[in-house]
């Protein structure tokens, strides 16, 4: 076996495809990792995945899962991409759908099915090839560390990664049947969650490692507010439980090399060219405003509730305010009726990765009042653009971001708005707060220049997992 190679594997990669925080990571963590592993990066192969930019071909490899008492056809593709190899795996179960997990109203009913053939799959690439460790992330793919047990002469040692505990990947318990898992898994100590099938447990209890993405969440999670009915279950295994903060990649998120802005640049004299541009581009007026942006998902975790109750009182103020997101239609149909209302506020719905790159690059102030963070990855890409975050000190958004009254500039630490309490009244203050800060322009300044030089990559980060990595190395192979 290869002391070396790594199989990362993943629901969602960028540039392949793209939901949240999770396809960042899984792009540029690997890349990180790869300065010492041979790390090759594994996910489903979705029809809207355009084969011919990427240049995917099959790798001539096919084979049929029997699962329940089905067969399921599987065909592997592989490419080479920015230097790192890419490997996919296609079923139209899994493949042929619209979205990835399913329309914003929930997911599909047959979620079980067909992330438990990704798992089948990767278990099946691990009988034939010798990886010495599976870096496994989030629900989607929590089923192979229970597969690995019924598999002892495969050694690979696994790594799980929790990127958001509230999606686990609970399904009916006649998903048992047909997903070929014995019902012997059914219980408290493994798959049983109140009576249904919880496939984020099974990570849980069988990899040899579990992550989560800050050390504030990895100690938030053991606790009822933040533990998501798995508070006990992680406090059983909390021995092999720990918090890295997740990186962002700085090739990717860079300023001064961004060739979607409409001026690349180092300081913040560059920004004010890409804020007019912006504003012009949505024709808001009052440039000499702060600007306020918000980009995320439209979702309670996000603090949607927290943010409209500010914003009518917030559109009163000295600011102008450009929101972009998709999710639940009850939180964009409000938010579109404040932007209808108030000259000062901008709502764009959708997802648009170039948009957003302009937006970090126009903007002042940060928004995101998070009821619950796990790591955030916008508030270090704001910083890193010279937008000063407003956030809720929670999970990694408590890790880094720091508040803007205890600033030293000798420190590598980023620094914000930091607000404590989950309502709307916190938020204005904390925005209230800003715009003063804003006003003296002096200390704005050297807090924002120096969020812009602090270090916010994955060189860090990676070296912990590397130290994981090389520790169950040492524990010793599986089997």
């Amino acid at each position: 076996m290869s002391d070396t190679r790594v199989l990362f594997a993943a629901s969602e990669v960028y540039p392949f495809a793209k939901s949240g925080g999770l396809a960042d990571v899984a792009y540029s963590l690997p890349r990180a990792l790869n300065e010492t592993y041979d790390v090759d990066v594994i996910m489903p192969l979705y029809q809207f995945i355009d084969r011919e930019v990427f240049c995917i071909e099959a790798v001539g490899e096919t084979f049929d899962i029997m699962m329940g008492e089905r067969a399921y056809p599987i065909t592997l593709y592989i490419c080479k991409y920015k230097n790192m190899t890419y490997r996919f795996v296609y079923t139209p179960m899994l493949c042929d759908r619209a979205f990835l997990y399913g329309p914003s109203q929930g997911g599909y009913a047959d979620n079980d099915i067909r992330f438990a053939l990704f798992n089948y799959a990767i278990l099946e690439i691990l009988k034939r090839e010798p990886y010495v460790f599976v870096h496994l992330n989030d629900w989607q793919t929590a089923l192979l560390p229970l597969l690995l047990e019924n598999e002892p002469e495969i050694k690979t040692k696994s790594l799980f990664t929790i990127h958001n505990l509230a999606y686990q990947g609970i399904f009916e318990k006649k998903a048992l049947a047909r997903l070929g898992i014995d019902e012997k898994y059914f219980h408290m100590d493994c798959l049983e969650f109140y009576g249904q099938v919880n496939f984020m447990k099974a990570g849980i209890a069988y990899a040899d490692r579990v992550t989560t993405v800050s050390p504030t969440y990895a100690k938030e999670i053991l606790t009822p507010e933040f533990g998501c009915g798995l508070e006990g279950f992680l406090q059983y295994h909390s021995a092999k439980l720990i918090g890295i903060v997740n990186g962002i990649d700085t090739e990717q998120f860079s300023p001064s090399s961004d060739k979607i802005l409409v001026s690349p640049y180092k300081d913040l004299r560059g920004k004010e060219a890409n804020k007019s541009a912006f504003l012009k581009e949505i024709k808001m007026k009052e440039p000499q405003r702060p600007l306020m942006i918000f980009i995320g998902r439209f979702t309670w975790q996000k603090g949607l509730e927290i943010l409209i109750d500010a914003l009518p009182e917030m559109a009163l103020m000295e600011c102008n305010i450009v929101v972009l997101g998709d999710g639940e239609a009850k939180y964009h149909d409000a938010l579109e009726v404040l932007a209808k209302k108030h000259d000062n506020i901008y709502l764009e719905s959708g997802y648009n990765e170039a948009l957003s790159h302009r937006m970090y690059a126009a903007s002042d102030f940060f928004l995101m009042p998070s009821l619950f963070e796990p790591c955030g990855l916008a508030q270090m890409i704001a910083m890193h653009y010279g937008s000063m975050p407003i956030v809720r000190s929670v999970g990694g958004l408590a890790d880094t971001v720091h508040d803007h009254a205890v600033f030293d500039r000798k420190s590598q630490k980023g620094y914000g708005i930091v607000f404590e309490k989950a309502d709307h009244h916190a938020l204005l203050s904390a925005v209230t707060n800003a715009l003063e800060l804003y006003g003296t322009k002096t200390q704005y300044n050297l807090i924002v220049k120096h969020n812009m030089l602090c270090d916010f990559s994955w060189r860090e980060s990676g070296e912990m997992y590397i130290k994981e990595y090389k520790k169950l190395k040492e524990e010793g192979y599986r089997g």
